[in-house]
């Protein structure tokens, strides 16, 4: 499945995606505040295509050819929480070089679009690191509101404070 919106293209991942994912992905300012991570080589970011960005509805985000993000859909058992029957989970991250221009929110629109009239969803939940006001307006720009708050664990075993949102269809 291959979306457009005016400026990007949202594709599923390639192999060859590799090398351009590890130059984005090994920034420390990407990773960590989103739960992973920063990529140590480009055979990291080989592995993270081959596992979790192969994971249905979870699409590169593309501008002028060049993967610059990527925007998903995760469903129950691949979710960070379980948010019940007919929901989604959107995750979204877009490299720092790319950011204030709208891009996870226009990627993350078509894909919300697509989970509530193609895929039946009914509610998409979503969630940020109190302390990453970015992603809390890209979400509020997106229609999301006030769901909870939670806590989680990172990939370091340390426990973080969250935020979680909800849009309804």
């Amino acid at each position: 499945m291959i979306l457009k919106t005016t400026n990007l293209t949202l594709r599923p991942w390639d192999e060859s995606d590799a090398k351009c994912l590890y130059h984005f992905a090994k920034n420390p300012k990407i990773g960590p505040i989103a739960g992973w991570p920063p990529h140590e080589s480009i055979e990291d970011s080989l592995n993270i295509i081959k596992s979790v960005f192969s994971k249905k509805e979870t699409y590169a985000v593309v501008k002028e050819g060049i993967p610059i993000g990527c925007v998903g859909l995760l469903f129950h058992p691949d979710t960070n929480h379980w948010w019940g029957d007919d929901s989604a989970e959107l995750g979204y991250w877009i490299a720092e070089e790319y950011w204030g221009n709208g891009y996870a929110v226009e990627a993350s629109k078509v894909l919300i679009q697509r989970a509530f009239d193609e895929l039946n969803v009914k509610e998409i939940y979503a969630t940020y690191r109190c302390e990453n006001s970015q992603s809390k307006r890209v979400l509020e720009k997106l229609g999301f509101k006030y769901h909870a708050d939670l806590t989680n664990v990172n990939y370091l075993n340390e426990s973080f404070n969250e935020v979680a949102m909800k849009l309804e269809k």
